[in-house]
């Protein structure tokens, strides 16, 4: 068996990123890579502005100690600067992101003065620069935004809108194929057949990749017929950059995926150390990526996770990074026999001041329900026993879309 790292790595040797591009708006540019580096068209803020509500003065021009009195002489409002400047003896009425008038270099906070009629009253001593946001003081016109490479989050755009960038240059969207495989499949909301279950794998793998910036092709549910699996993968080579199945790629009498794959085109690796998740097959028919995924539910999440998402990451063009670990303490023990490196789903939650992680129920490979509820996947080390409570280990924490925080 291969060492899950050791397969991970094997990912880059194998995976080019896609050669086309696209122009696209900044709101539909979530979860996309840009092709290049993205640098601001202008500072952020672009005007020194007042980082508080108050009063823009000339602390050149106070006293440092002692009572002031400033005559008020105008306004600077958000969208609507003053005009008139400031200057020795005078003050002008501010708001949070207004621009400093002309001549005024800090702000009095407004709680800090005595309003009379068309002055103002404070003791307080002055520093130049108090209380303004110098322009660039976000970013510098010509510094970067983002990085080629960097998968667009919500903030990143918010930052490129902030900046007045309307489009922006990015790879294609991948093409994923996914189908899954076996006589015992059903599609939700049809009747249940003998001895019947239902597909709920490609449901599960839609989910977690088309917010990858990727376009999902559902070939639904393929029998256990090497004629028609067969036809299923050549198409999908044909329509697809990389291709994703569920279940035929371990050692039964039904499963024929892996053997179809190695005819059609190669098998580059099978069965690596993993649980849940030993039966996983990588290879390409015809260039085009392929992943043979196990058909236990469990099983094709878990490579899924660690396997696919990073190769659509790779297709895209985007920078590897890997997971976030974090130590956390077990709450209770854990059996576990030598040999595989386990990702078991489990609940970490702050007790005490120590992060504390408890395994989610029975890990068996076939039960979704070890995910609901779980914030966080619990590596068990290849050559670990039984741990007892109170052993630390590394957990990847989940997001809000089900995938591994990375680095």
């Amino acid at each position: 068996m291969l060492d899950v790292d050791v397969a991970a790595a094997k990912l880059g040797e194998l995976i080019e990123p896609l050669r086309g591009t696209e122009r696209v708006r900044v709101d539909a540019a979530l979860g996309r890579v840009p092709l290049q580096n993205i640098v601001a068209p202008l500072s952020l803020p672009p005007f020194d502005a007042s980082a508080m509500d108050g009063y823009a003065v000339r602390a050149t021009e106070l006293a440092s100690e002692g009572r002031k009195r400033l005559k008020v002489t105008g306004q600077s409002l958000a969208g609507h600067p003053a005009r008139e400047a400031a200057g020795a003896g005078t003050a002008i009425r501010i708001f949070t992101g207004a621009p400093m008038p002309e001549g005024a270099d800090s702000v009095v906070l407004q709680e800090d003065v005595t309003a009379k009629a068309a002055a103002i009253e404070f003791d307080e001593s002055v520093r130049v620069g108090q209380h303004v946001r110098p322009s660039g003081n976000d970013i510098a016109k010509g510094d970067t935004i983002c990085r080629a490479g960097h998968r667009l989050t919500p903030y990143d755009l918010a930052w490129l809108a902030a900046c007045g960038i309307s489009t922006v240059r990015v790879r294609r969207r991948v093409r994923v194929v996914l189908l899954s495989t076996g006589d015992e499949l059903a599609e939700p909301g049809m009747p249940l057949g003998e001895a019947q279950i239902y597909d709920s794998n490609r449901f599960a793998m839609t989910r977690l990749l088309e917010g990858r910036g990727s376009d999902i092709i559902d070939l639904g549910c393929v029998p256990d017929d090497p004629d028609q699996i067969r036809a299923a993968l050549e198409e999908a080579a044909d329509i697809g950059d990389i291709i994703v199945t569920s279940g035929g790629v371990s050692v039964g009498d039904a499963d024929h995926v892996r053997d179809l794959v190695a005819e059609l085109g190669s098998i580059d690796f099978w069965r690596i150390a993993l649980k849940p998740g030993k039966p996983l097959a990588v290879g390409d028919i015809g260039g085009t990526p392929f992943f043979g995924l196990p058909g236990n539910p469990v099983s094709t999440i878990v490579t899924c996770l660690l396997f696919v998402a990073p190769a659509i990451d790779l297709l895209a063009g985007a920078t590897p990074s890997p997971p976030l670990t974090i130590p956390a303490t077990l709450a209770e023990e854990v059996p576990h026999a030598p040999g595989r490196r386990e990702y078991m789903r489990g609940i970490a939650r702050h007790e005490d001041g120590t992060l504390k992680v408890a395994i989610n129920g029975n890990q068996g490979s076939n039960r979704l329900a070890t995910f609901s509820g779980a914030n966080c996947l619990v590596i068990i080390p290849a050559d670990a026993r039984n741990l007892p409570a109170g052993e630390t280990v590394a957990v990847l924490p989940l997001g809000n879309d089900g995938h591994p925080l990375r680095r």
